[in-house]
């Protein structure tokens, strides 16, 4: 998009609005919704240029708007709509004659780049992605990873090598704010030099809620060794990436067996605050794995407490999973898990 002063309308009413000038008029003759929709579709630096040219032809005269007008009928009829819509439109056709995988790997290797590396990466299947980054330092790999979707990134971790793969998720887990420069360097590195952003600006990326996301999405086995691993790294580290991978949610997925098993071992007062904050769904299935005075027994004592804080009820839980995993490691209870579980 073309920059124009935005003074230049007020400075010179009688010229013919240009560049961003006369995109701005267009917008301004739009719906909020249908204005929106397309300031939607363009990068910050185009989004700031157009915002400025918004307030500089506030005062637009009638004159200028037609010309405009006419400006935009002119050049809308020299083009065709054959290339609005092409990568939808390509990729809907690939799926159909090709299937929704052998398409996803056909646009990995046919489609242009866009307008940045970390952008492009959404189009590479993971065994490029580490083809790509296997040879970079580990924390230029860690922060690929990290702008990666979590099934995929899990996908990449596991094609890379075994020693370095626990390094990766500390490395994500313990990523703080990541400057600007880092991510042009990392842009350039991978793809092709790319426009400077604005010194000084970050972007947050990483994680102990990413890393848990990413070693939930590896297999099974591939989890277990990360893990482990991860506490000989830290220990601190390995018991927050373990603690957002495995919430109080997660005890659903238990069958009535193991989830008995597990509310036995558990002492009536912790169970008791745990339950205090969870939700309906929860309270029914763990009441439906106790016998009908314990359940009852349960159930008037959440009723005789009164408000908890939220800290109390949330570290009743933490201690709950603590449980829940110690039983799952000694091997008396299965918390359940992946496809590759079971042979």
């Amino acid at each position: 998009m073309a920059e124009a002063d935005p003074a230049i309308a007020v400075a010179n009413p009688d010229a013919d609005p240009v560049g961003s000038e006369a995109a701005a008029i267009l917008l301004m003759l739009l719906g909020e919704e249908e204005a929106a929709q397309l300031i939607g579709r363009l990068d910050p630096q185009e989004v700031q240029t157009l915002g400025g040219a918004m307030f500089g032809v506030a005062d637009v005269s009638e004159a200028q708007v037609n010309r405009v007008l006419d400006q935009f009928v002119l050049r809308a009829r020299q083009r065709t709509s054959l290339g609005f819509g092409a990568s939808t439109q390509i990729r809907h056709i690939m799926e159909k004659a090709l299937g929704h995988d052998r398409a996803e790997n056909m646009l990995a290797r046919i489609t242009p780049p866009k307008s940045t590396g970390l952008e492009a990466l959404k189009w590479m299947d993971p065994r490029t992605i580490a083809n790509l980054v296997e040879n970079e330092h580990p924390q230029i790999i860690a922060l690929v990873l990290a702008h990666l979707e979590a099934p995929i990134a899990a996908d990449v971790l596991q094609l890379l090598d075994e020693d370095l793969q626990a390094d990766l998720v500390y490395r994500v887990a313990t990523m703080g704010p990541v400057t600007s420069e880092a991510i042009d360097d990392l842009e350039r590195l991978l793809l092709r030099p790319v426009a400077p952003a604005k010194a000084g600006g970050i972007t947050k990326r990483g994680g102990t809620g990413d890393a848990a996301q990413i070693v939930n999405n590896a297999r099974k086995s591939a989890e277990q060794r990360i893990i482990k691993a991860l506490q000989k790294l830290d220990k601190n580290i390995a018991r927050s990436v373990e603690d957002e991978m495995f919430v109080f949610d997660n005890l659903m997925a238990l069958d009535d067996k193991n989830l008995g098993t597990l509310l036995r071992s558990i002492d009536g007062e912790i169970l008791v605050v745990a339950l205090k904050g969870a939700d309906e769904r929860m309270k029914t299935k763990m009441f439906g794995c106790m016998s009908t005075r314990a359940a009852q027994s349960i159930q008037d004592a959440i009723a005789d407490k009164g408000p908890m804080r939220l800290a109390e009820v949330q570290e009743a839980q933490k201690e709950v999973l603590s449980i829940a995993r110690r039983l799952a490691a000694e091997g008396t209870i299965q918390l359940g898990g992946k496809g590759d579980d079971y042979v």
